[in-house]
């Protein structure tokens, strides 16, 4: 089967897109219970000069809950996630895990927040999930096979759009301070150059990118965690996601995520000098 078919169904025997269905499943409830019911939690950047960086009951929780489930289904695998230390694995492959994406999205009760995981193989993401529970929405990634959007327990095979320029598109980013130098500069230029550009998304955005609905996203200052889940998905569906200068960002960095070759070269084009 040729990458991106697009008469794939979706594959539920698939051993490991039912793993992380059910990561996401135990995430979700140490997650929901708990969104618009708990405080902003601690700030991980007190006294650091840095901005507002919040961690909750519900990340630590949620983070517990995924590895306990790896502990049993994968021990021999690796784990990266944000809340804990690094687990070192034998197998090869490592599970990259956000097990809130938007934090601060979640704090103040906006429900765009996402668990991101990914099983890295050594050489890629292989499978992904980007799971949006307070949205109902799940997504799913396996490379070379395809992405799909879980709700009410039915899948939706998803797809880029086709749009290959800036004045065609819908470009998103978490919030446009975040760039500075000349990645500001060129965020400023493909801001003009854009049909339209929407702001706060995190994750999200990716899962847009994924859908259709949205045409690219631009970011900088990621971790692996932060990235590693949206561009396995971005790409089974059909994008084109790397660093600023083309290279490989599943593990952090400054990204484009685009829908098609052509867009992802023009962005590429202002921001492989920043």
């Amino acid at each position: 089967m040729s990458d991106h078919d697009p008469a794939a169904s979706y594959p539920a025997d698939d051993p490991v897109l039912s793993l992380l269905a059910r990561l996401g499943d135990v995430a979700r409830a140490e997650t929901l219970p708990r969104f618009r019911r708990t405080g902003v939690g601690e700030n991980k950047a007190a006294g650091s000069g840095r901005a507002f960086d919040p961690v909750t009951e519900a990340d630590r929780a949620s983070e517990a809950a995924i590895r306990a489930l790896l502990a049993a289904e994968a021990p021999d695998d690796g784990i990266l996630g944000e809340e804990e230390a690094a687990k070192e694995g034998t197998s090869g492959a490592t599970w990259v895990v956000d097990p809130i994406d938007g934090t601060r999205a979640f704090v103040s009760g906006i429900p765009l927040w996402g668990t991101l995981i990914a099983r890295d193989d050594g050489s890629r993401a292989s499978h992904a999930l980007v799971d949006h529970p307070a949205l109902g929405e799940r997504f799913l990634a396996k490379a070379g096979l395809g992405a799909w959007m879980l709700r009410d327990s039915e899948a939706a095979r998803i797809g880029v759009s086709g749009t290959t320029r800036l004045a065609d598109a819908t470009l998103i980013t978490t919030a446009p301070e975040l760039f500075d130098g000349a990645g500001a500069g060129a965020f400023e230029t493909a801001r003009r150059r854009a049909r339209l550009t929407r702001y706060g998304t995190d994750c999200y955005g990716y899962a847009l990118v994924a859908l259709g609905t949205a045409d690219i996203v631009i970011e900088t200052g990621l971790a692996a965690y932060d990235i590693a889940a949206p561009k396995a998905l971005v790409e089974a569906a059909g994008g084109v996601v790397t660093d600023w200068r083309g290279g490989d960002c599943r593990w952090g960095g400054s990204t484009i995520a685009a829908a098609t070759p052509e867009l992802h070269a023009e962005a590429l084009a202002l921001f492989s000098e920043a």
